[in-house]
């Protein structure tokens, strides 16, 4: 059965972060590059920064990356304190910071999708979950954060 659920969820964490496969999507958009890091590639530190109802693109990915971090330092056992507010106090980056931010979230990403394979996915499962979720729902956001910026060019 793990094996299945480790199947399971590499496949719903992929489609969010890199966008649907060739076999097509389960809940994206099913066109090439609709998972975050389609969603964020190309875009300016500038349109990143942009205050579209009351956030910022940048604010959004940070904040997807803290929570892979939380999730994956919760699953190694580490004492850490949870800091929720400071992603979302992210108003302006340059383009070393917004590719700072990126690189982070590929990061944690690649290393959370590896880990699935060897964690208790009994004991994790609703926590990875909860990973999905989270990450979609903020998928989401950030695609209708994207509209703003169009109907402003």
């Amino acid at each position: 059965m793990s094996e299945a659920w480790a199947s399971s969820i590499k496949t719903l964490l992929k489609e969010t972060f890199e966008g649907p496969g060739s076999e097509g999507s389960y809940y994206t958009e099913s066109r090439p590059n609709t998972g975050v890091f389609g969603t964020l590639d190309g875009l300016t530190a500038e349109d990143a920064s942009r205050s579209i109802n009351g956030s910022t693109i940048a604010a959004h990915a940070d904040h997807i990356r803290y929570y892979l971090w939380v999730i994956r330092t919760m699953i190694s056992g580490a004492d850490f304190e949870k800091d929720w507010d400071a992603c979302w106090t992210i108003t302006h980056v340059d383009e070393v910071k917004w590719a700072e931010i990126k690189e982070g979230l590929q990061k944690e990403y690649v290393t959370l999708f590896a880990e699935i394979d060897t964690i208790d996915l009994g004991k994790w499962l609703t926590n990875v979950n909860a990973t999905i979720a989270h990450s979609a729902y903020h998928l989401g956001a950030l695609r209708q954060m994207l509209k703003s910026l169009e109907m402003e060019k």
